[in-house]
């Protein structure tokens, strides 16, 4: 453990006094209970995911979504998460986290809840599936189409399906083929009537072709008898009806064996572990190395057999062994497979059934049409996505590319995404003989192949492009402007954000950008590039908190000073807002300063190792979890300070990647507009959530946060932030 008993800072000039250690040696008990293990933290956070679909101040699509997401999040929790453990189980590794489970325990209490959660899945779907056939919109089965119907689906799977497939006998002369990751199959049993021996073949269903497919509505004569109408009061639409793609394939399977009898079809799906490990120190070219890795992510050992209640015991013998999975790995589902391919409901046409469209803000600021750089020379200008719009960023990178006095530029890019507008902006800025230098992060899990792509666009354009520090993910988002101004000297202009550079998700991720022209940043910022790109042994920055150089030694130390301030009678408050708080000298830290008088409120969206409320140890700790209709994934840390507030904003979260094996940057938001800003009307606001905010209680159970006795007024931040108004003062 990390003692509160920093040395002096050596950071603006403040000293940190020793105080009492006042959890000592709480490391070497192995006090377990005081820590919550971390992947059922995670399905704590998918469970929250999962009450929004059950949540009806949703529309319903809207709830359709937030089902599909729920099982997105529960394939990649399986592809990476579950996977480490099991590997670990395989080898035989039985030591305890610091929660005190080993591997092969915590993989058997992941189960159960597992099973729990499902069975509230299939519930949640009949649910939501019966509101949907009020509004006109069913998923069916074939059995229960009409003959019109199967007539369409017979010639649509002539037409569209039948010539993609590819049946694969299994025999000794046909080897059990490989089964990708998170691809639905299916185990087709068919009789030769010559032998009447029965006969195994797999076959994929095709994911190019739409999961859902589509019936053509019925045609509606008004004049015919028994014709379709609509209640009086509801507006008049034309029922949609859809069929499972396997559905329809199960249906007409015998079109593919010609001369057999198919015999019985049973559905299976395979997840595979997807955490590959790149050995960067053996890798002589590190974008081959990243490609031939994502290559290997297809052939990972299976973590879940997904098979269906139906299926002999003879045929799941045959996939266990061949795949060889297992038998605690095959999990039995009553519910559709891969339900995420739930999310295509949510493309139909049906404002009505959707939340209204996001139609961001742009500062008045801004909008005065007044040079970026005239106005960064004189503030700075802070926005808060997706409630403000995140062209601003993009126009700063296209006015840098197109002016004559910008003589460098200088970005990381994790994530970017399809048809990124920033990319043609880098390359016209390449073109006009500014020197370029992008650091395009190509570990950046399941964007490996988007970013490979836009590595070697810009490579080919001109711009200089290198990949990052061996065994560091650099993590930080970081946009730095030097320009040569007119009649003047060199000068800095930055985009500092807690989000990525991708234009998509930061209309549903919610994250701060901080543009400015702060001297001391600027030359930070120019440090860190140094550090990233050359061979620089940077360790000290002015401003920044920079990982894994020095961010978790000025955390510890600023949670002591303010430790020290409550001691002292001074105001001590910590507020920290991040998706998830795991790391074990952190927990403790932030333990220790609890005791000692700090009141701390912990803003988490995801996972939660530490327990909150626990007499003599966090009784001043409070955490709690917004989930909405936007993702929160700003990571904001405020500071009391003994009266003199300190607000950071950045990319890290209190994990251990984030503080040791990540470039990450924490940077301060010293205009005291802006810092009161983010902690009045954000943090505040979330705090005082009572619609969408749960509480962590001590037993690591989460409970829904309602207005108390005698208090009307419902605040849900998210809708607050959307119509832009005043935070509430909060009781």
């Amino acid at each position: 453990m990390t003692s509160l008993n920093p040395a002096k800072s050596g950071q603006r000039g403040e000293t940190v006094r020793e105080i009492p250690d006042v959890l000592p040696n709480l490391a070497a008990t192995a006090n377990h209970s005081l820590y919550i293990n971390r992947e059922l933290s995670w399905l704590d956070f998918n469970k929250r995911v999962l009450e929004e679909a059950w949540n009806e101040r949703h529309p319903l699509l809207e709830r359709i979504k937030f089902l599909g997401i729920f099982g997105s999040n529960l394939d990649e929790f399986f592809m990476i998460r579950v996977s480490a453990l099991q590997a670990q189980r395989a080898e035989g590794i039985a030591e305890v986290a610091m929660d005190g489970l080993t591997p092969t325990e915590a993989l058997a209490r992941v189960g159960k809840r597992v099973d729990e959660l499902m069975t509230d899945v299939r519930a949640c779907w009949h649910h939501l599936h019966s509101q949907l056939r009020r509004e006109g919109i069913e998923v069916t089965r074939y059995e229960q189409l009409s003959v019109a119907e199967k007539q369409f689906l017979n010639d649509y799977f002539e037409n569209e399906i039948f010539p993609i497939l590819t049946p694969l006998a299994v025999d000794p002369g046909h080897p059990f083929p490989h089964i990708s990751n998170l691809s639905l199959n299916m185990a087709i049993v068919i009789r030769d009537p010559v032998t009447g021996e029965n006969q195994f073949a797999r076959m994929k269903v095709p994911g190019v072709l739409a999961r859902l497919v589509i019936c053509p509505p019925p045609v509606v004569d008004s004049d015919a008898a028994g014709a379709l109408t609509a209640p009086p009061e509801a507006p008049q639409r034309i029922p949609l009806r859809f069929v499972w793609l396997e559905d329809v394939i199960s249906h007409h399977v015998g079109r593919l064996f010609p001369g057999m009898e198919p015999v019985a079809v049973y559905p299976f799906r395979v997840t595979r572990n997807a955490d590959i490990e790149i050995q960067e120190d053996e890798a002589e070219d590190l974008l081959r190395t990243v490609q031939a890795n994502i290559r290997e992510r297809h052939f990972g050992f299976v973590t879940r057999l997904e098979i269906s209640p139906e299926m002999p015991e003879r045929i799941r013998t045959l996939l266990t062994e061949n795949l060889e999975v297992d038998a605690r790995n095959v999990v039995i589902s009553e519910m559709v497979m891969g339900h995420s391919d739930l999310l295509e409901l949510t493309k139909l046409d049906r404002p009505d059934l959707k939340d209204a469209p996001l139609v961001p803000r742009t500062p008045g600021i801004l909008t005065r049409g007044e040079d970026f750089f005239s106005l960064l020379s004189r503030q700075d200008v802070l926005l808060q996505h997706p409630y403000d719009s995140f062209t601003p960023v993009i126009q700063l990178i296209e006015t840098a590319a197109k002016d004559p006095h910008v003589r460098a530029i200088k970005q990381t890019l994790y994530r970017l995404g399809p048809n990124s507008p920033l990319v043609p902006a880098l390359i016209a800025a390449r073109d006009a003989d500014t020197q370029v230098a992008t650091l395009v992060e190509l570990k950046a899990r399941f964007d490996e192949e988007n970013n490979i792509t836009w590595a070697q666009e810009l490579e080919q354009s001109g711009v200089h492009v290198v990949y990052g520090l061996i065994g560091l993910k650099t993590h930080c988002k970081v946009l730095l402007i030097v320009r040569k101004e007119p009649g003047g000297g060199i000068k800095r202009y930055l985009h500092l954000g807690t989000g990525n550079y991708h234009a998509v998700t930061a209309r549903i991720y919610t994250d701060f950008s901080l543009m400015t022209s702060d001297s001391d940043l600027g030359a930070d910022a120019t440090d860190l590039f140094n550090y990233l790109t050359g061979y620089s042994r940077q360790t000290r920055f002015r401003k920044m908190l920079v990982a894994p150089i020095n961010l978790r030694q000025r955390m510890v130390q600023m949670i002591a000073r303010e430790a020290e301030h409550a001691l002292n009678g001074r105001p001590a408050r910590l507020i920290f807002k991040m998706n998830a708080l795991v790391d074990p000298e952190m927990i403790n830290v932030l333990y220790s300063a609890s005791q000692a008088g700090v009141h701390i409120d912990l803003i988490i969206r995801g996972i939660c190792c530490l327990r909150p409320g626990i007499k003599g140890i966090s009784d001043n700790i409070n955490v709690i979890s917004v989930v909405g209709r936007f993702l929160e994934h700003a990571r904001v840390y405020h500071f009391e300070n003994g009266g003199t507030p300190e607000l950071y904003l950045g990319s890290a979260d209190l994990m251990t990647r984030n503080l040791d094996r990540r470039v990450e940057v924490l940077f301060p938001v010293e205009d005291p507009v802006l810092r009161d800003h983010v902690v009045r009307d954000t943090l505040m606001v979330e705090l005082a959530d009572n619609v969408q905010s749960r509480r962590l209680l001590p037993d690591g159970t989460w409970e829904h946060i309602r207005p108390g006795p005698g208090r009307r007024r419902r605040i849900d931040s998210q809708a607050i932030f959307l119509k832009g108004e005043k935070s509430p003062r909060r009781r």
